[in-house]
């Protein structure tokens, strides 16, 4: 028998007063899998985190988590489910250590020994005895996945995991993440940033104005990407604009006085440079401009906003509701 999805969202609805925040929004992770929650500011990816967690009732829709169905009352449905929406919650007169155990002791099943190896995996071992109101950004940001890990988790759905972390810590976040899904934990996570996701996401979730615009693995999704597009500075601009006019395997257009733009696949994009230099013009710089991942999430959010108002009115039982 296959196994369950880790998360199943069906026909969600949330308004807050005249704001549609969630829109008939479907949705499924497979267990053990690593997804991407990707969405613009104000897209309802934080609502989708906070209904998923019991923290708002939905004005319709149904949610599953580990293959039971959570409503938002429902505390035991939720067990083996650990995150943090925005950011974590911390007592800040506690040191990192007395949160974790403090919060082991309030979840009265999960051992208080996991709290040092919590600590250890997120590298703060060092700063356990700390006041967590002294800590950075960054440090709240570990603490509050070290609290999550003391669940012992089989479901983890985190709201920005990187947010204030540095590059190595960002580095070593996504590290753990990966060897969570490695571990058979599922990992739902909302991020803005697309490298990010395309670097550890197996598959992605994008929604815009709460409705779902694409949802599917990564690979799928860079196959559906446009071309990317890479500015290109070289010795001769004339000359390679008419070179790269007579390849019709790439667009090229200018970007201001001092850059080309190519949009093409690799294969075209080499040939390009290949005939430059054949014909003497010397390639000075070449820099990716638009990743194709993020130009394919700049046009299905764009698609999303020519859906007109009418569309968007406030929903009552899974219907719209008209003027």
């Amino acid at each position: 028998m296959p196994e369950q999805p880790a998360v199943e969202a069906h026909r969600l609805v949330k308004t807050f007063g005249d704001t549609l925040a969630i829109d008939d929004l479907s949705l499924r992770v497979e267990s053990g899998t690593v997804c991407g929650l990707l969405g613009r500011n104000g897209a309802g990816k934080t609502t989708l985190l906070r209904i998923l967690f019991g923290l708002l009732r939905p004005d319709s829709g149904t949610v599953r988590l580990l293959g039971r169905d959570a409503r938002p009352e429902d505390v035991p449905a939720r067990d083996g489910v650990a995150g943090f929406v925005e950011e974590p919650a911390l007592y800040p007169y506690l040191s990192a250590r007395r949160n974790l155990e403090l919060l082991a002791r309030l979840d009265a099943r999960r051992p208080a020994n996991r709290v040092d190896e919590a600590l250890e995996l997120v590298g703060l071992s060092a700063a356990r005895d700390e006041k967590a109101g002294n800590f950075s950004t960054g440090m709240r940001q570990r603490l509050g996945l070290a609290a999550a890990l003391v669940r012992a988790p089989r479901l983890m759905l985190l709201d920005e995991p990187t947010i204030g972390l540095d590059p190595a810590g960002a580095r070593e976040v996504r590290g753990l993440v990966v060897e969570l899904a490695a571990r058979g934990v599922t990992v739902f996570l909302s991020s803005h940033n697309m490298s990010e996701v395309d670097e550890i996401c197996e598959s992605v979730v994008i929604v815009d104005h709460g409705r779902v615009v694409w949802e599917g693995t990564l690979q799928r999704l860079r196959a559906e990407a446009p071309a990317p597009v890479h500015r290109l500075e070289t010795s001769d601009d004339e000359l390679a604009f008419a070179i790269g006019r007579r390849n019709g395997q790439l667009e090229l257009d200018r970007d201001g006085d001092e850059w080309l733009t190519v949009r093409a696949e690799d294969e075209a994009r080499d040939e390009f440079v290949v005939a430059l230099g054949c014909e003497g013009v010397a390639v000075r710089h070449l820099e990716p401009a638009v990743p194709p991942l993020e130009a394919l999430f700049a046009a299905l959010t764009a698609e999303a906003d020519e859906i007109t108002v009418t569309e968007r009115r406030p929903r009552a039982n899974g219907r719209v509701l008209r003027a």
